[in-house]
């Protein structure tokens, strides 16, 4: 398949013109034209990199890429690690940010509220924060703060950091994958009386007691190890691609 119809189809999919990002949504690194085996991943790591160029793959897929804002642009040091193997193998990176947590299928945050069975409410309803991009939902079922640590446990393979009352009923949920703490006190004014999230930092643990509203941090990479994947697979049933996704384990 060609490199441009796949992109194509993606920026269709994802529509990256629509965030204000961080970094350079699509192309990173220009590679062969033409796309057969595709390797996803969550971080563009030097890691990551060898073992899909070991696999063969032409093309590389990650929602963490290379290019931030506030690099000096020089290729030197990691940078140049990581770039030296994509470029030696003709090997394509794509990398997206904001637009696969947002996805309303195939994003972080669709991904996330599937594994710890949380229905997203329809429409704005579902959604808060910068850009839209934090999650309310809840289960039809009924949750406490102690299920849905379990929930959390289980599906991330990690406990998470948790402030809270075990026993706090939730009705309102909120989540927002990766380094998404500085969106907890928009998660409180829409009314959530819990919110999952990848990172915590000093100040939440204090807000959390002071508002009665649970907090758990359950690992940036655990939290966004999914929507790559799952954009993988739908590229690999779209164009017919044999797709392997890469899972370097990161502690944080």
């Amino acid at each position: 398949m060609q490199r441009d119809v796949v992109l194509e189809w993606l920026n269709e999919q994802l529509t990256p013109q629509r965030f204000e990002d961080y970094c350079p949504n699509g192309l990173q690194v220009e590679g062969r034209a033409q796309v057969q085996r595709l390797a996803t991943g969550v971080t563009a790591s030097l890691a990551m990199i060898e073992q899909a160029v070991a696999w063969g793959a032409d093309t590389v897929l990650v929602h963490h890429g290379l290019f931030w804002r506030g690099q000096s642009g020089a290729i030197t040091g990691w940078l140049r690690q990581r770039l030296a193997p994509l470029l030696a193998a003709n090997v394509n990176l794509l990398a997206y940010h904001l637009p696969l947590d947002a996805h309303p299928v195939w994003g972080n945050n669709a991904q996330l509220g599937q594994r710890l069975g949380l229905q997203p409410w329809p429409g704005e309803a579902g959604r808060f924060g910068n850009q839209g991009l934090g999650w309310l939902g809840h289960d039809p079922h009924g949750l406490t703060l102690e299920e849905l640590t379990a929930r959390c446990a289980r599906a991330l393979q990690r406990p998470p950091v948790v402030v809270g009352q075990a026993s706090q009923p939730l009705q309102r949920v909120a989540w927002c994958t990766g380094g998404a703490q500085g969106f907890f006190e928009a998660a409180i004014a829409a009314g959530a009386q819990a919110f999952v999230t990848g990172e915590i930092s000093e100040p939440q643990a204090h807000i959390a007691r002071e508002c009665g509203v649970a907090y758990l941090a359950c690992g940036h990479h655990a939290t966004e190890r999914d929507g790559a994947r799952a954009l993988g697979e739908a590229m690999a049933q779209q164009f017919g691609l044999e797709h392997a996704f890469f899972d370097v384990d990161n502690p944080a």
